[in-house]
């Protein structure tokens, strides 16, 4: 779906990845913080298959993927680790949907986004499936065939959702840019043509024609452009990484009616700032651009720069809160 303008997006949410590794803990921390816009949480401490690129090649339909020692390969049949990237998934949705009784609102569930997958998922030869374009099909093809069956079975289990699809697209400017790695470590793949990367990116995005969909990165160089052009109705994005060359860019994308999610709070353990001063960086952009402070509330969801798999449990549920806290600063004191 492209730019939902009657969608509203919560004040707050997560980017999905939580430490530890117990599905009931971290859906209540979730749904605790995030009251109107809380998400499925990822685990991946337990392991493979709770992985980024492991859980979402679970969902894959009729390619199946087990782990080398140099990361995911695709495979012949559904194995050990298909089956337990399977299990995990189930496992959070049970505490999903446990801690979701009765709720209506917006709910975000993420995956990775095709050219992600396509850079870290190897073919039989060790060479990431973005070295052959017709595997890069294949594969953009059967994720779409799986979200959509994944989509269903979130909205079978909390049917007053409102789901939005994040698409994790960290790789995507590497892949853009022709920076990703080859298998030896001495080249680089090509870069990928970007009317070939906007379009396999439509076609995914538009698994979710009941919703929006929302890609993130908290890489540099976010292709703000590219994204909207292909139908997000936001971006999620490392605010501390931008600059004023993304200016130009992040202009026309509010102007257009995308959404931005704004990661904020730092992703690891360290010392947070007021709420007010978390958030000083987005209304100083947007003086910048020169856009009306109540749009602010409007565009602006706050959220923690990145995943929180990397961070101490305590610390990410502060920074969850702080998220929360940061967007009612934003809403309440616009300029």
């Amino acid at each position: 779906m492209s730019n939902d303008t009657e969608f509203r997006f919560g004040p707050a949410t997560g980017v999905g990845s939580l430490p530890g590794g117990d599905a009931r803990e971290a859906a209540k921390a979730v749904t605790g913080s995030f009251e109107d816009f809380p998400h499925l949480a990822e685990l991946p401490a337990r392991g493979p298959g709770a992985d980024m690129i492991g859980r979402t090649a679970g969902l894959l339909v009729e390619l199946y993927a087990r782990v080398e020692p140099s990361g995911w390969r695709i495979g012949d049949r559904p194995g050990r680790d298909t089956r337990r990237a399977r299990s995990w998934l189930v496992e959070d949705l049970d505490a999903l949907e446990e801690f979701t009784q009765g709720y209506e609102g917006a709910l975000k569930v993420q995956a990775v986004g095709p050219w992600t997958l396509a850079a870290n998922l190897e073919l039989r030869n060790g060479e990431a499936a973005l070295s052959d374009p017709g595997a890069c099909r294949d594969l953009a093809g059967s994720l779409a065939e799986g979200l959509r069956t994944h989509l269903a079975e979130v909205a079978r289990r909390v049917p007053g959702a409102r789901l939005v699809l994040q698409l994790d697209e960290p790789s995507l400017t590497a892949v853009l840019r022709g920076q990703v790695r080859s298998a030896s470590g001495y080249r680089t793949h090509r870069a990928a043509d970007r009317q070939v990367v906007e379009a396999t990116l439509r076609e995914v995005v538009g698994v979710h024609a009941a919703g929006p969909v929302v890609v993130h990165s908290c890489a540099p160089d976010v292709p703000f452009a590219l994204l909207r052009r292909a139908g997000a109705a936001g971006v999620s994005f490392d605010a501390s990484l931008l600059t004023e060359r993304d200016d130009d860019v992040i202009g026309e994308a509010v102007e257009s009616g995308t959404a931005l999610f704004a990661g904020v709070v730092p992703a690891v353990d360290g010392p947070l700032s007021d709420p007010a001063g978390s958030v000083m960086g987005v209304r100083t952009l947007w003086r910048r651009l020169g856009l009306r402070p109540e749009l602010l509330a409007q565009v602006v969801t706050v959220t923690p720069a990145c995943g929180l798999a990397g961070a101490s449990p305590a610390y990410a549920r502060r920074a969850l809160a702080h998220c929360v806290r940061a967007a009612r600063s934003l809403a309440d004191n616009p300029e």
